[in-house]
């Protein structure tokens, strides 16, 4: 009986230790769910904030440089126009370029979410 019994405590063990296990995988994975969630939020944030007072700041350069050409063109229309043709060459470059920005982006995101998971692997 006690092979029988010495089995029977070996496989107790062994349940309570995958279970430990599957308890403490769970618990690492809430967390890395939670700071990827943080990570991306203040990232989000960031870009948010910054990107909008560059717009507001470039709409402000935008209208100051649309009536400085409106008055060397003595023509507002024209100066307004030309800004406009401006922007849309630029949005034909981005257009251009879109596959490069993506790639670019996906590139550095990537670098904060998997740098973590090398070290998991080699351990």
């Amino acid at each position: 009986m006690s092979v029988i019994d010495s089995v029977k405590e070996t496989n107790k063990k062994a349940v309570e230790t995958g279970e430990r296990f599957l308890n403490k995988s769970y618990a690492y994975y809430k967390l890395k769910l939670f700071q990827q969630l943080s990570v991306s939020a203040s990232m989000l944030l960031k870009v948010l904030a910054i990107g909008s007072l560059i717009l507001i700041a470039l709409s402000f350069f935008t209208v100051a440089l649309a009536f400085k050409l409106s008055v060397i063109l003595e023509s507002y229309p024209l100066g307004f126009s030309l800004i406009g043709l401006l922007y849309l060459l630029f949005a034909l470059i981005v257009y251009m370029l879109r596959k490069r920005i993506n790639n670019s982006i996906v590139k550095s995101l990537s670098k904060p979410f998997f740098s973590n998971d090398e070290n998991i692997s080699q351990s």
